[in-house]
């Protein structure tokens, strides 16, 4: 990757900085913790964390839903944390995980019918803000306070105050990487075999050349792999586009710029070039005819051997996280192709929230303070058991016959990942450099703000739908731009997106105003 060293002076001054800026533009946020991860030479702080005795609560069973494949041994975790999980809050635990490509629907079904669900996947991406204006989620502000001290004393307090809506937590973020950088996952072994040179690969478009040697010297691979709910490169973090805390709404800024006037970035430049790159990469068959309509993610498609490359939000190890549940490590290497920023997309990326149809919420919140402070129930629900699903020496974790059975890959969703053990084909220094990661980005203007849609509602719904319609295709490169954007732009403006538009910029520059 490329990145310079920076002192440990400087990242302490970033971070700080960081979480003095947030904290000034939270308005309602309560004073930073000191003992953050940016200034605790600990990369795996355990507070002790004190809950309520066992034969003080009455036992319940918790539903955790979130996305990603069913795995084999799934319910061993479940009974192997049901026995840790009885003893530490006499709480059981109903694992739930909905295919990537059902997700979207499933999660809406689910708020909509008001499903006895505990604790939901959420993220800025897929549709936080909406939800928490149709209220699926509760506001955790109080029960944080009361159950999850282990969360405030473990993770920098920057993730919390900029994931707030109207001065309300109503998601627990996950404790990983503070900024976020566009670029590609590809196979490095492929590439040296047909001769490509990766290293003067500094922009999507440099991918062209790449790709026309991959179609033609090996075309059992696709050049660049994308489903119908894969990141593109018109993903916020390879746009640098901030919508304000939520992706689903249209209306955005730059993130890596100074302007603060809100559009919709279907009419910027930026976009448009994008979209006709993807487009032409389309057309010359670099993408897979069907990433418009495909359900089959780009994690599974590495699994069945069918892939050159895809696109990632990348930070430190993110080619050996893709790599590792594809039955690939060592084999594939990362490429950065944006400029790394922080924002509100960052410290709402990956959250757990309580749903307002939780009927037992102080669990819920019991249960995922364990998550960012206990390390044995962290690395059980994200790499299965010891000896069974991996061995261990010291913190390094090597595979075994049973490691496949359950590699669900989803350690960025759960609690604090500088709790995970690494596996020994990760950098074992991976941790480091996280926090390296963290300094010289750009920090958006909009920083500590997330829109509120609830004063259009009506508009937001409308939206939706229009988008649901659209956009994947365009995205994709599955549709002519010249033709479709024009009618698509059209249909957004017929749905509400000016109102939307003037309400987001309304509600930004009172927050600008009082910053």
């Amino acid at each position: 990757m490329r990145k310079s060293k920076k002192s440990a002076s400087l990242l302490v001054t970033m971070i700080l900085a960081i979480s003095l800026l947030v904290t000034a533009c939270g308005g309602n946020n309560k004073p930073a913790p000191s003992n953050t991860p940016g200034n605790n030479t600990d990369p795996t702080p355990t507070p002790v964390v004190d809950t309520p005795k066992e034969e003080d609560l009455k036992p319940v069973k918790l539903v955790v839903v979130y996305p990603g494949p069913v795995q084999k041994d799934e319910k061993l975790i479940e009974e192997e944390l049901n026995k840790l999980l009885t003893a530490k809050i006499n709480a059981t635990i109903d694992l739930t995980p909905v295919d990537w490509g059902p997700w979207d629907d499933t999660v809406n079904l689910m708020i909509a019918s008001r499903e006895k669900v505990d604790i939901l996947f959420t993220a800025q991406w897929n549709g936080h803000a909406s939800n928490v204006g149709k209220g699926a989620f509760l506001p955790l502000d109080d029960l944080i306070t009361q159950y999850g001290k282990g969360i405030t004393d473990s993770q920098d307090p920057a993730f919390l105050a900029g994931a707030k809506i109207d001065g309300k937590n109503y998601g627990v973020p996950t404790t990983k990487e503070l900024a976020a950088v566009g670029g590609i996952v590809y196979n490095k072994e492929v590439a040296a075999d047909l001769g490509i040179d990766m290293t003067t690969v500094k922009t999507i478009q440099d991918l062209d050349a790449v790709y026309a040697v991959v179609k033609e010297k090996r075309p059992d691979l696709i050049p660049l792999y994308i489903s119908s709910t894969d990141n593109t490169f018109n993903a916020h973090f390879f746009g640098n586009y901030d919508f304000l805390g939520d992706a689903t709404i249209p209306g955005a800024i730059f993130k890596d710029g100074t302007d603060t006037k809100v559009a919709p970035i279907e009419e910027t430049a930026r976009y448009l070039e994008t979209v006709k790159t993807t487009r032409d990469f389309f057309n010359k068959g670099y993408i897979n005819a069907d990433s418009a309509t495909s359900k089959v993610s780009s994690a599974d498609a590495w699994k069945a051997g069918l892939v050159f490359s895809s696109i990632e939000s990348l930070k430190p190890g993110k080619d050996e996280e893709v790599a590792s549940p594809a039955g690939l490590s060592g084999k594939l290497a990362q490429i950065e192709l944006t400029t790394k920023t922080i924002s509100a997309s960052e410290t709402t990326g990956s959250m757990l929230g309580i749903t307002t149809a939780s009927e037992n919420p102080e669990r819920a919140m019991m249960f995922i303070n364990l998550l960012h402070t206990d390390k044995e129930i962290n690395n059980l629900i994200n790499f299965g058991i010891k000896d069974i699903h991996y061995t261990l020496n010291g913190e390094i974790m090597s595979k075994t016959d049973r490691t496949a059975d359950y590699n669900p890959g989803h350690a960025w969703m759960f609690g604090n990942q500088f709790l995970n053990y690494l596996w020994d084909s990760e950098d074992p220094d991976k941790w480091a450099k996280f926090k390296e990661f963290n300094t010289g980005a750009i920090i958006s203007p909009a920083l500590g703000f997330i829109f509120d849609s609830a004063p259009v509602k009506s508009e937001v719904g409308a939206l939706a739908n229009v988008i649901k319609q659209y956009q994947v295709a365009i995205d994709r490169g599955a549709v002519d731009v010249d033709t479709v954007l024009p009618e698509y732009v059209a249909a957004l403006k017929a749905a509400g997106l000016d109102a939307v538009v003037a309400e987001k910029q309304k509600q930004f520059d009172e927050f600008l105003a009082n910053k």
